[in-house]
């Protein structure tokens, strides 16, 4: 059904929407949702299947830790929804603010948009830092049956991280437009800048840790 002349189509999250209603709002060139919002859904995934695991893991001398992390990858699933629903709102204004004529007032606008869309995106990237260690842990002494899934949450966790690395560093070189040199945007934003390379740091993590485990997960492969 069409949308009705003078009303506008409800916008679609990852908390009121259906699967099929997000990703298809996604697959739409508006921009919001885009790939920011899309870096928070793989950071959702990956704090799910990492709650699953913890939850089919366990034993006597644990010490509790899997339900300890289980607790925590319930909470990161929510965070990370909503930060891919702040991250879609976010969209809107860099998107307005490049819009506007050229001038001061267009120069500030990108600016603003540019830094507050970096910092959600940094936000964003240190959850994700902070789950590799839950989810290396179950790589380790979770249930060995699961270690695919396993696999699997350290993909859509290396996505986020990625994905927030990349949004970080291209949102911050969206301030060349404003006049800006990368030099002036690192000595002026330098917990922005240091936060790339800690997301690079986090996905050679990633890697090592996955490759360890890769021969169990897909012994096929590896044969």
């Amino acid at each position: 059904m069409g949308t009705i002349p003078g009303m506008e189509e409800a916008e679609a999250t990852t908390q009121a929407s259906t699967v099929e209603d997000w990703t298809r709002a996604l697959a739409e060139s508006t921009g919001s949702p885009g790939g920011g919002a899309g870096t928070g859904l793989m950071l959702a995934v990956a704090a799910s299947l990492t709650s699953m695991v913890a939850g089919y893991s366990g034993g006597e001398d644990d010490g509790g830790k899997p339900s300890e992390i289980r607790t925590r990858a319930q909470a990161l699933r929510r965070e990370a929804l909503q930060l891919a629903d702040d991250d879609a709102s976010a969209s809107k204004a860099f998107g307005a603010a490049f819009r506007l004529e050229p001038g001061p007032e267009r120069d500030e606008a990108v600016r603003r948009a540019s830094l507050e869309a970096a910092a959600s995106s940094a936000v964003l990237g240190e959850r994700a830092i902070e789950a590799i260690d839950d989810l290396a842990w179950l790589a380790t002494k979770g249930n060995r049956s699961l270690v695919a899934d396993v696999v699997v949450a350290f993909g859509a966790l290396r996505a986020a991280v990625a994905g927030a690395r990349t949004n970080v560093s291209f949102d911050l070189g969206s301030l060349r437009s404003t006049g800006d040199s990368l030099d002036t945007v690192r000595r002026q934003q330098p917990d922005l800048w240091a936060a790339v390379q800690k997301l690079n740091g986090a996905m050679d993590r990633i890697d090592a840790v996955t490759a360890r485990i890769d021969h169990r997960a897909a012994p096929t492969d590896s044969a």
